[in-house]
């Protein structure tokens, strides 16, 4: 199979496009493998960079990975790539010091060069040491965020780990990546915080029309 530079592909990706798609992309270091990994150390689920793309009409997504070395189908081990469309409900990684890395649905990138997302599969393109995956903005309904503020993470996983040990390399580190670029993860208390506060405006706002309606009928 020839090797197709992720850069390039997503570059024909853009110039293909009447506008110019929102981009970003964030690197990883090399052998920065978790101490609590357990799996097989390989180059490739070792990442080394990860891009998120969305089109100019807003309805596709364009994950790119990059890894240290050529996927090796002969070695078991997949691909997870994790995605808040608002909510960020699960956040189990904090015991191995990535506790802003939430989501809650999840991509599934097999080294095959298939993928799924649930009972959907999706196009890859896949070659040497990087993927492309393409995933509809359909299938991916919001719970709160608008789509260019979707957060992903990339991380592979080794089975042969035990538990949390399965998991190599995380991308971007303890944060989420959108095409606006890098997300803070807002903790529980910081969440509460918003909600009072969009509360609060929403009672200012009916409170001042109410004012409004009340000086009309007075005038």
């Amino acid at each position: 199979m020839n090797r197709i530079p992720l850069a390039a592909a997503l570059l024909s990706m853009v110039v293909s496009s009447p506008a110019i798609a929102q981009t970003a992309t964030v690197s990883d270091p090399v052998s920065d493998f978790l101490p609590s990994f357990t799996g097989v150390v390989s180059p490739d689920v070792d990442v080394t960079s990860f891009s998120v793309s969305l089109n100019p009409a807003a309805t596709t997504f364009s994950l790119g990975a990059v890894f240290a070395g050529d996927i090796n189908r002969s070695l078991t081990g997949f691909y997870v790539i994790g995605v808040n469309t608002g909510t960020g409900t699960l956040h189990p990684f904090g015991a191995i010091g990535e506790p802003n890395v939430a989501f809650n649905q999840a991509i599934l990138v097999q080294k095959d060069g298939t993928a799924t997302l649930g009972a959907n599969s999706l196009t890859v393109l896949m070659s040497g040491n990087q993927f492309i995956v393409d995933v509809p903005v359909l299938l991916l309904p919001s719970t709160g965020a608008t789509p260019a503020n979707y957060g992903f993470n990339i991380w592979p996983r080794d089975p042969t780990g035990a538990g949390l040990g399965a998991f190599s390399d995380f991308a971007p580190n303890n944060a989420l990546l959108s095409v606006n670029g890098i997300l803070p993860v807002p903790e529980p208390a910081s969440w509460m915080m918003m909600l009072l506060g969009f509360g609060m405006v929403g009672g200012a706002l009916r409170f001042g029309q109410r004012r409004k309606r009340v000086m009309a009928q007075l005038a």
